[in-house]
């Protein structure tokens, strides 16, 4: 972890409520020299926590306009567990291109950087950066800055949780073997014929696994459900 960034980590320790927390972010936008930095996390139940840089307004905006539906780096990230350039994410479609041109309207930013966090229970997280800068000065930023940012996220994640919880420490849930099973046949790339004939059973018996083990791990189709049992650590693959 950069030096600079120890003085932030201890302030991150100390915080004890969610605007503790609002006002590191705002000074991690500074100890990480970009125009905005972004935390927000859903947890199992829905509800939602965010520390920002951006706007007011954007932010109203945003929200106002759905625009998470979307937004590429949300619908990226979700579907992600390492982080991501926005470069490198799907930008071709006219409702995502013209969402960028609106978000940099309201200085966002060209450039971003989002790293995607999984943590207890289904919660799921976006630490991310953003700049205005070329592709050039961003790729140098980067490659220097990428462990730091990953490191950083996880800390406030962390921080996020034990204020919200009083802990971040989560009992597993409870899936069957024959849901594990299942599970970690979709896991690995199995059809779900090809799943239903490996354990011999039928594909009507397999969906019922699957709807009782994406119910109860709150998820809210089948990769949501792959995703949570693998970041809760039920499957092995």
């Amino acid at each position: 972890m950069s030096g600079t960034l120890e003085p932030s980590i201890e302030r991150i320790h100390r915080a004890e409520t969610l605007e503790d927390l609002n006002g590191e972010i705002l000074a991690l936008r500074e100890a990480f020299e970009v125009e905005h930095l972004v935390y927000h996390s859903v947890n199992s139940t829905g509800e939602q926590y965010a520390a920002l840089t951006y706007s007011d307004e954007w932010v109203d905006q945003y929200l106002t306009e759905d625009y998470a539906r979307i937004d590429p780096v949300v619908q990226g990230c979700y579907r992600r567990f390492h982080p991501v350039d926005w470069k490198n994410l799907n930008w071709s479609g006219k409702a995502a291109r013209e969402f960028m041109g609106r978000a940099q309207d309201a200085g966002v930013g060209n450039q971003g950087f989002s790293v995607p966090i999984r943590g207890p229970s289904g919660q799921f997280a976006l630490f991310t950066v953003s700049h205005q800068c070329n592709d050039d000065e961003w790729a140098k930023y980067t490659e220097t800055r990428t462990r730091d940012l990953i490191l950083m996220s996880h800390f406030v994640n962390q921080k996020a949780l034990e204020i919200e919880r009083g802990t971040d420490i989560t009992s597993l849930q409870s899936l069957s073997p024959r849901e594990k099973d299942t599970l970690t046949m979709l896991a690995v790339g199995y059809s779900r014929a090809q799943a239903a004939e490996s354990l011999s059973i039928s594909e009507h018996t397999l969906r019922v696994y699957i709807e009782s083990a994406r119910f109860k791990l709150g998820a809210m189709n089948t990769t949501h459900a792959l995703a949570r049992a693998l970041s809760m650590g039920l499957l092995v693959v």
